[in-house]
Order: C-alpha cells, then structure tokens, then sequence
C-alpha cells in the first residue's frame, strides 16, 4: 500500500499544473535543464514528422529573431534534405535524435551505437555539422545509453517540462504548459503539429514579455558555449 502511494504522489507531481515536468537526473551527463540562475530557456523541437508544418514554425521563429535547437530523426533527414537544410541555414542548431526513433533502453550497446552514429555520418555528410546533443526518442534511455553517446562526444538530454503537443491537439493546452511556472534554465518539448503552430506566437511573446532569453539548448545548459 505504501509503495502504491509513493508512486501516485509521484506521477502527481510528475503532472503538475498541467505540465509534464520532470526531475533533474542522477546519471552523469544527462539534462533535464540549463543553468537554473540564467533567464535562458530553449524551446527544443523533435522531428521525425510533421514536415508540413516545419515552415510556418520556422517563419514565427524568425519574424520574433528567435533561435533554438532541431533535434533531428535520422530517417525524416534522408527524406527531407532541403528541409533540414532550411534549418539550419535560418541559424538553428540542428542535434541527434537517433535513427529509427527506437527505445534506447531496450536497445544493447551495439544498438544505442548504431542509431546514434548512423544519424551523426548522415547529417555530418549533408550539412558538414559535428552535432554534440542526443534526444533519446520517448525519453528512453539508461545507463548503456548515456555510456555510448558520450563516448561519441554527445551529452544525452531530456526535458524540463512537455507540451505533450503530439498527442494533446490544443493550441491553448501547449501554450500553458509551455509557460506556467516557467524558470530559468527550462527545456520546453515540442514538435512541429498545427496546434503547435498556432500556440508558438504566444509561447514566444510571452517569455519575452517576462524577461527570458529564447535560445538554443547548448547555450541554456552552457550559457557561455
């Protein structure tokens, strides 16, 4: 009885005021958020479909001279050379998030190895980039995962809090969990769906309006990098 409460009062907490928020992690070389006494946060953005809508997002995130992080499915790269291009010559860094979107926790070293570095040669091949951020698809991952992307010079990165966009097609519902209890340092979830779309011009005034610094990942988590 006692271990069924602890784990409801951890997904509460896991869900709290309506945003998908998670804890900083133990494992070494992981991040669930940026440097917590900065105004930067980042708005990453996880792509493996949604192509349709990549344009419209890109055209808000330069109308508001906003720059952030792509994190790019190896598969949706392949197919989408011009797109990923566009990217990342609008300025936008462009990061890792594995080849087939798999369960990195499922997979075995060799597995982790393969999805990782098969992305990085393809998108190193067409934009001639050294990505150094890895997305595990679903969040999924574990100990062999985070072992294998830092011995290819990747830090493995999570989030601070989830639109839960994909699933939940509600421009208002994006918008609040983007920005209710906002804090420095915050890594913000999204993809690119037409919900997202509409709820972006918000998302964007409203950290302005409150004082945050719209940016890439790698320059929340390092403010100096």
């Amino acid at each position: 009885m006692l271990i069924v409460v602890m784990l409801a009062c951890l997904s509460a907490l896991a869900l709290w005021g309506g945003n998908l928020l998670v804890s900083t992690s133990t494992v070494s070389g992981v991040y669930y958020n940026g440097d917590k006494n900065s105004k930067n946060v980042s708005l990453m953005i996880n792509v493996y479909w949604g192509s349709e809508y990549l344009d419209q997002m890109l055209e808000i995130l330069k109308e508001n001279d906003v720059k952030t992080t792509f994190f790019i499915g190896g598969t949706w790269a392949v197919l989408n050379e011009d797109m990923l291009k566009k990217i990342y010559q609008d300025g936008h860094e462009i990061a890792n998030h594995g080849y087939h979107h798999k369960d990195h926790d499922k997979l075995d070293e060799k597995g982790n190895l393969n999805e990782i570095s098969t992305t990085h040669t393809i998108i190193k091949e067409l934009l001639d980039v050294e990505m150094n951020l890895f997305a595990p698809p679903s969040g999924a991952y574990d100990k062999t995962t985070v072992s294998v992307a830092s011995s290819l010079g990747y830090k493995t990165i999570m989030w601070t809090r989830d639109t839960v966009d994909w699933r939940d097609k509600d421009a208002d519902l994006i918008y609040s969990r983007a920005i209710k209890n906002a804090s420095g340092g915050d890594l913000i979830l999204m993809h690119p769906t037409s919900e997202t779309v509409k709820a972006l011009p918000k998302i964007i005034e409203w950290f302005k309006q409150n004082g945050f610094n719209l940016t890439t990942v790698s320059q929340t988590i390092e403010p100096s990098s």
